[in-house]
């Protein structure tokens, strides 16, 4: 008898250019040392939480990545969230490369949510109070006050062993990581 496969949590991240990525950390890792919350790397999640085999995770992910070309997102503003994972977040332009992105993964994963896609990509995990919030939002800008109508680019995508219920997060890793070639 065969025994059953283990399923796990994936998700699937669009990780931004190697340019953009340091200044995003770097507001990260403030709002951190101010606010509390566990690391985690800049991402725009494409995929949410999805029960899969490793193999049936590694699979679909090829197939999404397969083709599929670096695209551009645009920061709309620096929102809050109501709970952990989207306490503080750049809020994105819903333009049609960004939307169409979400729709290929979610595709390739057989993801049919009720829930509209909403782009984004966080910069602090935590459970604060919305005053607390707030403050986080506003020490957002004061570290980088160009933020809103930013310009990157989404150009690797990273499969990711995220378990929700882990909120240090210490449990979530990269498992592949593909370069977009244009």
């Amino acid at each position: 008898m065969e025994e059953e496969k283990k399923k796990e949590v994936y998700s699937v991240w669009a990780l931004p250019d190697e340019e953009t990525e340091p200044r995003f950390i770097k507001i990260m890792e403030s709002l951190r040392s101010e606010f509390s919350g566990p690391r985690f790397d800049p991402h725009v999640t494409v995929v949410g939480a999805t029960n899969l085999t490793e193999e049936e995770a590694k699979k679909m992910f090829q197939a999404a990545c397969d083709g599929f070309k670096p695209y551009t997102a645009t920061v709309d503003r620096v929102s809050t969230g109501t709970f952990f994972y989207q306490c503080v977040f750049l809020l994105l332009e819903s333009t049609h490369e960004v939307m169409k992105a979400g729709e290929h993964c979610k595709k390739h994963f057989n993801c049919d949510t009720t829930t509209p896609y909403m782009p984004h990509l966080s910069l602090l995990y935590a459970e604060l109070t919305e005053e607390e919030k707030k403050k986080a939002q506003e020490k957002a800008y004061t570290l980088d006050s160009t933020l809103d109508g930013l310009t990157f680019r989404l150009n690797r995508l990273a499969l990711c062993k995220t378990d929700v219920e882990d909120k240090t997060l210490e449990s979530w890793e990269k498992v592949v990581v593909c370069n977009l070639s244009l």
